[in-house]
C-alpha cells in the first residue's frame, strides 16, 4: 500500500474528503468514544454552508455533554460539566441539532444505536433510526456505499503503526464487506488522538492501512468520560442475586450502567471479601447461597480459575474485576489446544502459549470514566497483551467465523443484559416504546440472548429493576406493544426480589416465577391478567413470601450493609468530590419528593422547618449567602433534602 497523506489541517482533511466524494458524501463514523469530533464538526459546517453538496452520516451513539438546565440543577451540574469534559470540549453540531431540530436540510443523519433517551422527541432522528443487530451494521453501512470512514486512532509510541483502540468494532467487518459486494474500498481517515491509550494486537495497524492521517496540532480536547452512577437499593439487590450465577472458570458479558456496576462490584466482594459477601446474600434472601439453582449454575466462593471477559464493551465493571485479580482465565487463538487446556491436559506448548498470547479480555469498544482510561494507558506490556480488541463479528457471534475455537473460548457463558420491562411471559423490552419510538437501540442484546441458547453450557440474564420512577411504575407487565427479546428466547430474570428460571418452563409456570419477581403493589394487576389469560389457575393464591416485594423491606435489610460501607453508593469510585456526592443524593431527594401532591408539602417543610446548615455543601451551591426571594427558597429546600439523605 502506498503511505497515507498526512496532514495537520482540518480545512486540508474536509477539501480531501469532499474532493473524494464528489457533491454527495456517504459517510461512516465509530459509535461512542472514537468519533472524531473536530473533523466531523468542520465536514457538517462546510457541507451546510453549500446547498449543492449533502452528508449522509452512518453511525451510531453520538455521544453529548448533558445540558446543565437551570435552577438547582444548574448549580450542581454547570461547574461539574466544565471539569468532567473541559471547556473546550467540541460538542457534535448534528447532535446538538439533532436535538433542537435544526438539523440543516442537507445533511442526514442515520444511527443504529441512540445516547439513551436523548433523542425521544426528534422526530428526524427517529425517521432516520435503523433497527438492526450491532452484528449487521456493517453490511448495512456497504449496502449504503460509504465512500469514506472517519476515526480517532492512537499512535504507537516510538513508532508508526495505528491502533484502533477504543472502536475495532465496525472499521475491519466494513472493509470486508464493501469487498465482498464488489463495492470500491472507503476512504479510510484516521485522527490521531495523543489521549487515546495505544492498545496493541488484533486492533492495531499499519499506518498505510488508513489512506490519510490527520494530526493537529496542539493539545488534544479530553476524551468524553461517562460519569460513574450511585448505585441503590435495588440495584445492589439485582447485582447481588446476579454474582451467584456466574461459574468460577466461566466467560463473562456485561452491559453498561449501574445494574452492571453492581454486579461487578458483587463479584469483587464474593472473591476479595467473601465474608461480607455471604452475609449480604444472607441479608438479601435467607438461604440463596445454598438454593439449586446456585448451586446448578454458579457460585458464590472465591473465584480459583477466574473468568475471561468476551463483551462487546469493555467498561469500567471489566476494569475492577481485572483489578481484583479475577479476570485471569486466559485463551489463546487454537481450537485443539482450548479443547486441551478445558479437558485439564494441556501439552507444555499449551501452557507456553497461554503464557505468552492468553488473552484474558477481549472486547470491540471501550467506554467508561476517565480512570478506566487511566488504566488502560498504564498497563504494564503483559497486561495489556491479555486484552483483545477487536470486531464486532468476532466477539457478539458464534456462527459464520470460527466456531469450534469460539465454543471452546466461550465455555460457562453468562451474558448479563439490561432491559426497561418484562412481561408476564419472559419477553423482555429494551430499546423502544410501543407507540415505535427508539429509547436507544438494539446493540449486541439480541446476540448475546440467542449465543446463550446456542451454546451448551451458557445462560442468558435480563436484569430490570421492578418499578421505576417516583409513582413506582411496574416495569413488569402483563403485555406490552414492542418487544427486544421475544418469549421464544427467555432464560433468566432478576428484578431487586429475585430470580426467575425461565428457561423450558411452560407459561404457567413462567408466568408464576415472573409475578414472584413483581413489586407487591402490582402483584394483584398482573396475577389478575394472568388469570383472565388463563396462563395461572383461578384458584392460585399468592405465596406469602411475595409479600416482602417492597421497597422499605428491601432497605431494611440492606441497611447495615450500607452503612457499613459493604456496599458502598459508588462502588466503582466517583467523579464527584465528597461535597458533590452528598449533594447528588440530596438533589436525587428533592426531584422524588417535588412531583405531583407532594411538591407543596415538600415546599411548604421546607419554609417552616429549620434544617440544620451544611455550609460546605451551600458554598458549592453559591448559596451560602443567598439573595431574593428565589435563592433563599433554593437554599431551604437544599437544606432540607440535606437533612433527610443525611438520616439514610
Amino acid at each position: 500500500m502506498a503511505p497515507p497523506l498526512q496532514l495537520d489541517s482540518l480545512d486540508a482533511a474536509v477539501d480531501r474528503l469532499l474532493a473524494h466524494a464528489g457533491p454527495a458524501l456517504v459517510l461512516a463514523a465509530p459509535l461512542g468514544l472514537g468519533k472524531p469530533h473536530r473533523l466531523l464538526n468542520a465536514l457538517t459546517r462546510r457541507i451546510a454552508a453549500d446547498p449543492a453538496r449533502s452528508l449522509h452520516l452512518l453511525t451510531a451513539l453520538s455521544l453529548t455533554p448533558p445540558a446543565p438546565g437551570q435552577g438547582l440543577q444548574r448549580r450542581f451540574l454547570a461547574p461539574f460539566l466544565s471539569r468532567q469534559f473541559g471547556d473546550d470540549f467540541p460538542a457534535l453540531d448534528y447532535a446538538l441539532a439533532l436535538r433542537a431540530g435544526t438539523l440543516p436540510a442537507n445533511v442526514r443523519v442515520e444511527e443504529f444505536y441512540m445516547q439513551s433517551g436523548a433523542l425521544l422527541r426528534s422526530d428526524v432522528a427517529q425517521r432516520d433510526y435503523v433497527s438492526l443487530n450491532y452484528t449487521h451494521v456493517a453490511r448495512a453501512v456497504a449496502e449504503r456505499g460509504a465512500q469514506a470512514l472517519v476515526q480517532k486512532v492512537a499512535r504507537e509510541p516510538g513508532g508508526t503503526r495505528l491502533s484502533l483502540s477504543c472502536n475495532p468494532d465496525l472499521t475491519f467487518d466494513l472493509v470486508d464487506e464493501m469487498a465482498r459486494l464488489g463495492k470500491p474500498r472507503p476512504l479510510l481517515v484516521a485522527e490521531i488522538d495523543p489521549n487515546l491509550p495505544w492498545l496493541d494486537g488484533p486492533c492495531a495497524v499499519p499506518q498505510d492501512y488508513f489512506d490519510l492521517v490527520l494530526d493537529l496540532p496542539g493539545p488534544a480536547p479530553k476524551l468524553f468520560a461517562l460519569p460513574r452512577e450511585p448505585v441503590n437499593d435495588a440495584d445492589y439487590a439485582i447485582g447481588l442475586y446476579a454474582s451467584t450465577l456466574v461459574r468460577d472458570g466461566g466467560t463473562l458479558q456485561i452491559g453498561i450502567g449501574s445494574l452492571s456496576d453492581a454486579l461487578c462490584h458483587a463479584l469483587v466482594l464474593r472473591h476479595t471479601r467473601n465474608a461480607d459477601y455471604l452475609a449480604a446474600l444472607e441479608a438479601l434472601s435467607p438461604g440463596l447461597a445454598s438454593s439449586r439453582l446456585v448451586q446448578a449454575t454458579g457460585g458464590v466462593a472465591p473465584f480459583v480459575q477466574g473468568l475471561y471477559g468476551a463483551s462487546e464493551m469493555v467498561n469500567d465493571g471489566f476494569r475492577c474485576l481485572a483489578q481484583a485479580g479475577i479476570l485471569s482465565r486466559r485463551v489463546v487463538d487454537d481450537p485443539a489446544a482450548m479443547a486441551r487446556i478445558n479437558a485439564g491436559t494441556p501439552t507444555d506448548a499449551d501452557r507456553g502459549a497461554l503464557e505468552r498470547d492468553g488473552r484474558y479480555l477481549d472486547g470491540a469498544f471501550y467506554l467508561g470514566s476517565s480512570e478506566l482510561y487511566a488504566w488502560l494507558r498504564g498497563l504494564s506490556p503483559a497486561q495489556a497483551r491479555g486484552i483483545g480488541m477487536t470486531r464486532v463479528s468476532h466477539i457478539n457471534e458464534l456462527y459464520g467465523n470460527n466456531e469450534a475455537l469460539e465454543r471452546e473460548q466461550r465455555r460457562d457463558a453468562r451474558f448479563f443484559n439490561t432491559c426497561m420491562m418484562m412481561t408476564g411471559l419472559g419477553a423482555a423490552v429494551s430499546d423502544a416504546l410501543e407507540d415505535g419510538r427508539v429509547v436507544s437501540g438494539v446493540g449486541g442484546q439480541y446476540n448475546f440472548v440467542a449465543m446463550a441458547h446456542a451454546l451448551h453450557d451458557a445462560r442468558s440474564v435480563l436484569m430490570l429493576r421492578a418499578v421505576r420512577g417516583a409513582g413506582a411504575a411496574s416495569n413488569l407487565l402483563w403485555n406490552y406493544g414492542h418487544v427486544t427479546i421475544p418469549r421464544h428466547l427467555r432464560d433468566l430474570a432478576i428484578t431487586e426480589y429475585g430470580i426467575a428460571d425461565l428457561r423450558g418452563r411452560s407459561d404457567g409456570d413462567c408466568a408464576q416465577a415472573m409475578l414472584g419477581l413483581a413489586d407487591v403493589r402490582h402483584q394483584a394487576t398482573l396475577l389478575a391478567a394472568a388469570k383472565a389469560a388463563g396462563k395461572i389457575d383461578a384458584g392460585f393464591a399468592p405465596p406469602q413470601a411475595w409479600a416482602r416485594n417492597d421497597c422499605d423491606d428491601l432497605a431494611a435489610r440492606l441497611r447495615p450493609l450500607r452503612r457499613s460501607g459493604v456496599l458502598p453508593d459508588y462502588p466503582m469510585g466517583s467523579d464527584f468530590t465528597p461535597v458533590e456526592q452528598r449533594l447528588a443524593k440530596a438533589l436525587a431527594w428533592l426531584k422524588s419528593n417535588t412531583t405531583g401532591g407532594r411538591k407543596f408539602l415538600t415546599l411548604a417543610r421546607a419554609i417552616a422547618t429549620r434544617s440544620p446548615a451544611d455550609d460546605e455543601a451551600l458554598a458549592r451551591m453559591g448559596l451560602n449567602a443567598p439573595s431574593g426571594f428565589g435563592d433563599r427558597l433554593q437554599g431551604r429546600l437544599l437544606r432540607l433534602a440535606l437533612s433527610e439523605t443525611r438520616r439514610s
